[in-house]
């Protein structure tokens, strides 16, 4: 009788779990498992998308860039090594600005020479890059880097027996996504370098003239 009551009482128990199997455990590994594989989907895709605004913040950040060595080159003829040197022209420089008073194309005030162009000095500050006016200090700094610093550099190359003055500014994926997915990064890097483009954001080149391009445009 105790006999029969023990397995019983065992049968009751394995019944027991299989329903808590069933009706707990198992609904919780499949909730789980679809978890698992929609954050690996996903995963690339906030990648992507984290990639996308990181470089949206950095190109405008090379463009202002660029926008400041082109003033400068145009005022003295050659661009200029480092960010704190193109802050500090921002900041304290001046560049040169031609004003056309008159029309050329009314021939009677060119008769009568009432056309002419006068050149003023402006500060940088005042005609450049107004809106960035309190953040220039960040053209200094990789977004998202942790603090770390734009590369830059510029030389003159004698291209064809003529020296060319150039400028480069670029940032690393590895600094510009730091914090994001150490494979992907690895994946995103080998897949520009195939191509044979740089692993992340530039803008012209030291190595041979390109218009101050981007390597986004």
């Amino acid at each position: 009788m105790r006999e029969s009551a023990s397995v019983a009482e065992n049968n009751i128990n394995v019944h027991i779990m299989k329903k808590i199997i069933t009706l707990v455990i198992l609904p919780l590994l499949i909730i789980g498992g679809v978890y698992l594989l929609v954050a690996s989907i996903m995963e690339p895709v906030n990648f992507n998308n984290n990639v996308k605004n990181r470089e949206t913040i950095a190109i405008e950040r090379l463009k202002d860039i660029r926008t400041l060595q082109v003033a400068y080159k145009s005022e003295y003829g050659r661009f200029l090594p480092t960010t704190d040197s193109l802050v500090d022209f921002y900041k304290n420089g001046q560049i040169t600005i031609v004003r056309q008073i008159g029309s050329m194309d009314d021939s009677l005030a060119v008769a009568q020479k009432k056309v002419r162009r006068d050149s003023i000095k402006l500060f940088v500050r005042d005609t450049l890059l107004r809106h960035r006016a309190a953040t220039i200090d960040s053209l200094n700094f990789i977004p998202f880097s942790g603090g770390k610093r734009v590369n830059m550099e510029a030389v003159i190359k004698v291209v064809s027996g003529v020296n060319v003055p150039l400028f480069e500014a670029s940032m690393s994926y590895d600094d510009l996504l730091k914090g994001l997915d150490r494979q992907l990064i690895i994946n995103l890097k080998a897949e520009k370098e195939d191509m044979g483009r740089y692993p992340g954001l530039k803008v012209g080149s030291v190595t041979q003239p390109n218009n101050n391009a981007g390597n986004w445009e």
